[in-house]
This record gives C-alpha cells, sequence and structure tokens, in this order.
C-alpha cells in the first residue's frame, strides 16, 4: 500500500540567516485571530476591545513562559537540568500545550485583578479563541514533522520523510479536527444560550472536551518525554486528567447554578 509522504519544508521563508517557520507564523497568526474574535465579542456584550490590547501582550508572555516551563519541567528535564541556560531559549523546539493553558490561566487571572475585571467572564470568552489556537498549533506541528503518531497501515497513514519512512498516524490532524470542531461548538453554545450561563458553562466545555480529545488521541501517539513511565498512560495523558476533572466541576456548577434560579 502507498502512503501520503509529507516532505513539506518548515521554513516558509529565509532572508539569508533569517528565517520565519510556518510555526512561529501560525503562533503569531493565533494571537491575530484571536484578537479580532475578542473583539467581535467585546462589541457583542457592549464593552470597550481597546481594553484587549493589554489581555494580549499578558495573554502573550504567560502562554510563551507556561508552554516553556512545562516542556522543559514534564518531558524533558534531565537535558534542562543539564542545560539550564536553554529553558530561556523559547524560540528553539519544545513548548508544552497544557503549560500554555496553565500560563494563560494565570494570565488572565492577574490582569483581571490589576484591572478589576471579571475572571470568569474573561476566562469563558478566552475558550472560544483558545479552541481555535489548539487547533492551529497542531497544523504548525505538521509542518515541523513533530508531535509523531505511532506506526499505523491505515490507508490514511502518513511517511514524514525529515524522520523516517514509516506510515503513522497522523495525529496532529487529528488534533486539529478534533479542536477545530470544539471552536465550532464553543461559539455555537455562547451564541444559543444566555450569557450568565455561558460565562458558568463554556470553561467547562472547553476543559472537558479539549482534553478528553486529547487523552484518546494519546493512544495514538509516540511517547513525547525522555523518560518512560511504568504506567499505560503517557505524560500527556496526566496532565490531561487535572483539566478535566476541573470542566467537569465547572459544569455541575454551571447547571446546578441554573436549576438553582429557576426554583427562585
Amino acid at each position: 500500500m502507498e502512503h501520503f509522504i509529507w516532505d513539506v519544508d518548515p521554513i516558509l521563508i529565509s532572508f539569508g540567516s533569517l528565517e520565519v517557520r510556518w510555526y512561529g507564523f501560525l503562533f503569531a497568526l493565533n494571537f491575530l485571530v484571536g484578537l479580532k474574535i475578542m473583539e467581535w465579542i467585546y462589541k457583542r456584550e457592549k464593552k470597550d476591545p481597546k481594553d484587549l490590547d493589554t489581555l494580549m501582550i499578558y495573554m502573550i508572555i504567560g502562554t510563551a513562559v507556561g508552554a516553556r516551563l512545562v516542556h522543559t519541567l514534564f518531558y524533558e528535564p534531565a537535558y534542562y537540568l543539564e542545560h539550564p541556560l536553554e529553558i530561556l531559549m523559547i524560540w528553539k523546539a519544545g513548548l508544552a500545550s497544557h503549560g500554555a493553558l496553565a500560563g494563560i490561566l494565570i494570565a488572565i487571572y492577574l490582569y483581571a485583578k490589576r484591572y478589576n475585571e471579571s475572571y470568569i467572564w474573561l476566562l469563558s470568552r478566552i475558550t472560544i479563541p483558545g479552541a481555535l489556537a489548539a487547533g492551529s498549533v497542531r497544523i504548525a506541528n505538521l509542518f515541523n514533522s513533530e508531535i509523531l503518531g505511532k506506526p499505523s497501515d491505515v490507508p490514511w497513514a502518513i511517511i514524514f520523510k525529515k524522520v523516517d519512512m514509516i506510515p503513522r498516524h497522523p495525529v496532529q490532524i487529528y488534533e486539529a479536527l478534533a479542536y477545530f470542531s470544539i471552536f465550532v461548538m464553543l461559539v455555537t453554545v455562547y451564541r444559543k444560550v444566555d450569557r450568565d450561563f455561558a460565562t458558568k458553562l463554556l470553561p467547562g466545555l472547553f476543559l472537558i472536551t479539549l482534553f478528553c480529545a486529547r487523552f484518546m488521541l494519546e493512544f495514538t501517539k509516540t511517547r513525547q518525554a525522555m523518560y518512560s513511565l511504568d504506567i499505560p498512560f503517557s505524560t500527556g495523558q496526566l496532565l490531561s486528567i487535572p483539566f478535566i476533572i476541573v470542566g467537569i466541576i465547572f459544569v455541575i456548577l454551571a447547571f446546578k447554578s441554573k436549576t438553582n434560579l429557576k426554583k427562585l
């Protein structure tokens, strides 16, 4: 059986020694698209979009720092203990999505506290561009020929020529499709339910659907951590479990509060 061969150059444009990679381009594009989505939400809810400039700065810093630290601490701790200065080199490979989310959660909290905004309101709205960004990052991983799937003979398996000639699950595409679907679901829920309920419900829906998808698709991935665990679950799956639990709590509280309001 012939399989599709992926041999795309991860470099989008080069100017002498300066390179613009697909990963960096899509990473930056995520924030621009996310800003436009948040502007739409702010205008829809009669809030001033000018406030978003400062919020985006907080989120960019939180994303970069959180993603880098979790990768170095949970995926390659031995290497970075020997090369601690490389932790600061965020332009090198090594960003963890779980860390990006943790960094965003902290960044939103700090912003909300400083500017007297509602943390839960901001958090619920950020989930919408967040799901879209998660899918875009996996497309970026595809361009980098990284986050590889396990060897497979399924008809849609892909050979990543820059890595080896083994057909593999295109897990980057699996995840991207899952996250883009979650984005559509979140937008639909946001537009259909009343805003107070959306504020309470969206964070839970985001956490449950995104990290359940991540947990299940990890079974088709090669192990990313440089160390191995004597359990059937990967580091990515273990890091997903707390987010799923928090998501379930959010959803239960959201529906419980709605039920209580009806009783009143």
